[in-house]
């Protein structure tokens, strides 16, 4: 399976006091540490490699994932250093250790997706990147993303248009050249990526069947935790 560059950067305000100590995919939820459940979910759905991108506290997450061998993974680490990247200065910043073709996944989400379909769909769309996204009869966020013969032609979480059906869901798939544009240790976020490939027609979509789970805010980490608790 493709590697995974996980971003475990972020400042993580929205969970503060907890975050003034600990890196958001550090938070315990269901009996251990975010980040844990995240790594199990990915080895069994076979993955083996990963990249964590971190920054704010990331020395705790170094102690805690290791070499990744006790969740059946292979794990490096590239940090932010004393300026942040961005998310995808993050992932600029790994592509030299995850190869042409790779996930990225933010470290404080949960997604039940099979990850070998989203790849095998992305190999085949032949395209620079793939968005997964999700139609959210639940209104838990407001629709940003228009998708159309299979690929995402609008993007914008600030200005949504009718057309806009469906929500980022947060698991993308990318291949290194997307981010060439991109001067090294320089700041940057996925979306101006996106929006780029959008403009060349080169962003396929995925359209995930269930919900997705967050730690982000008090509320999603309580459905969080909610459903950890019956997967066990």
């Amino acid at each position: 399976m493709l590697p995974f560059a996980i971003l475990c950067g972020g400042l993580g305000t929205r969970m503060r006091p907890a975050t003034l100590t600990l890196p958001k995919p550090m938070l315990e939820v269901a009996g251990g540490p975010f980040l844990g459940h995240l790594l199990r979910y990915v080895a069994a759905q076979g993955g083996s490699r990963a990249v964590l991108c971190i920054g704010y506290r990331g020395e705790l997450i170094r102690a805690f994932a290791g070499d990744g061998s006790r969740f059946g993974l292979e794990l490096a680490y590239v940090e932010d250093g004393a300026t942040p990247l961005g998310t995808a200065g993050a992932v600029r910043a790994a592509l030299a250790q995850l190869g042409d073709a790779f996930f990225v996944l933010f470290g404080d989400a949960f997604l039940p997706i099979d990850y070998r379909a989203v790849e095998q769909c992305f190999l085949a769309a032949g395209t620079e990147g793939l968005m997964t996204v999700y139609a959210d009869p639940n209104s838990y966020h407001p629709a940003n993303v228009e998708v159309a013969g299979g690929r995402v032609v609008a993007y914008d979480k600030l200005h949504p248009t009718q057309r806009m059906t469906f929500i980022d869901y947060g698991l993308s798939a990318f291949r290194a050249s997307a981010f060439t544009g991109i001067e090294p240790g320089t700041a940057a976020d996925l979306s101006a990526v996106n929006q780029r490939l959008i403009a060349a027609g080169q962003l396929s979509a995925f359209q995930a069947q269930q919900r997705f789970y967050e730690i982000g805010s008090p509320e999603g980490m309580a459905l969080t935790t909610a459903y950890l608790r019956e997967e066990k």
